[in-house]
């Protein structure tokens, strides 16, 4: 009987009554509907971003990740039978590098939040420290998912307060004595763009790793973090191609300078050859625990999110180095636009999000008390700025 099925849920925690739920809906009325609900959220969300974008996705991507022969295949185990699809992760990982400036990328991780935690872990390997700084213009919520990593793994986190009158983070040697990495977001939470200059050499004079949690669009733009010291630099790559879909699924970026190669979680493709010199692709140091033993694993990440860097890679070859470039020119505009108009309590220079004292956007003293009267705009190239 069904009953069984719930024997086990305590009779005082159960449903005694029936749902107020409202009539049913015929097809044509439930799709009248939610037509109602999307217009009512698109006026409220159009200066939202924090993370998730509202970007151009060329129809190419929709229809070339759409081919069969990308959702009907999974986890490319078997080498010799999954050639295309290694081929585009490895496509993706060699992207990855040169939008980032690093020398190797994985494919890839759950989400920005995930794989910047990932990072602070790989550097509390590689140091033997358990101690880890962060700049607080990090996303609060991937600060909470670091928090929620550090937690069960006896690992300290510092968090190093934002200057409240340029939105950036200052840091000394002093701030960072004993820690296994510094953790800068770039741009920051608040859209401010952080001064780099310097800063992996005070990093690396600790004896610290430099971890980068970047915008990929601000890097048609910004100059790559591989270029001022990063070990290690994170993302969340939706803005690439993929749809908000109300907030996921995301794609984590990862990638590393040479020398932390075997540190890095998750897949792994590499180009080889065949026994008839036939170029090949297969999955190489794979330090995930589906592979080795757990004890070894450098992850407990079993899974990727291929699909989303199918469509990162279709994106960021359709576009082209000028073309991200004149994505990353509009956002620049739009914001600083919507910026000149509503102002901003920060005198940092900015990338495509920024503060203001303005209802519009996305509240912020749910995530920064003193910064309760405030919002985070974001505008980006598909943000209608009315003079």
């Amino acid at each position: 009987m069904t009953e069984d099925l719930f024997h086990d849920i305590p009779n005082a925690v159960r449903l005694k009554d029936l749902l107020d739920l409202p009539r049913p809906l015929s097809e044509p009325e439930l799709l009248d509907e939610l037509k109602k609900i999307s217009e009512r959220d698109s006026a409220r969300s159009r200066f939202l971003g924090a993370g998730c974008y509202n970007h151009f996705i060329p129809s190419a991507v929709k229809h070339l990740v759409s081919r069969s022969e990308f959702y009907t295949a999974y986890t490319p185990y078997q080498a010799e039978a999954s050639q295309g699809t290694l081929q585009v992760i490895y496509e993706y990982q060699s992207l990855i590098c040169a939008l980032t400036g690093m020398d190797t990328a994985n494919a890839s991780m759950y989400d920005g939040a995930t794989a910047m935690a990932e990072a602070a872990f790989l550097a509390c390997r590689a140091t033997g420290r358990k101690k880890v700084a962060v700049s607080s213009a990090v996303h609060p919520e991937y600060r909470k998912v670091l928090q929620t990593y550090a937690k069960s793994s006896d690992i300290e986190i510092t968090e190093l307060a934002y200057d409240n009158k340029t939105g950036l983070t200052p840091v000394s040697a002093g701030k960072l004595s004993g820690t296994a990495c510094y953790i800068l977001q770039q741009p920051n939470f608040f859209g401010c763009i952080e001064q780099v200059k310097g800063l992996s050499d005070l990093i690396h004079k600790v004896g610290a790793f430099f971890i980068v949690s970047s915008d990929p669009i601000s890097l048609g733009l910004l100059t790559p973090p591989g270029e001022y010291g990063a070990d290690v630099v994170t993302g969340e790559g939706q803005s690439l191609g993929n749809p908000q879909n109300f907030g996921g699924p995301g794609l984590g970026i990862f990638a590393v300078k040479k020398a932390l190669l075997r540190q890095i979680p998750g897949r792994l493709v590499g180009k080889t050859v065949d026994l008839d010199g036939k170029t090949g692709y297969t999955l190489t140091l794979q330090a995930r625990e589906q592979h080795i033993r757990r004890d070894r694993a450098a992850s407990n990440i079993c899974t990727n999110e291929a699909l989303c860097a199918l469509s990162a890679c279709v994106y960021l070859s359709l576009m082209g180095k000028q073309g991200l470039r004149r994505v990353a020119e509009i956002c620049l505009a739009r914001s600083a636009a919507l910026k000149k108009k509503f102002g901003s309590p920060f005198s940092a220079p900015t990338f495509k999000e920024f503060v203001s004292l303005t209802r519009d956007g996305l509240p912020l003293g749910g995530f920064y008390p003193e910064l309760k009267e405030s919002s985070l705009v974001c505008a980006t190239e598909l943000t209608e700025v009315k003079a």
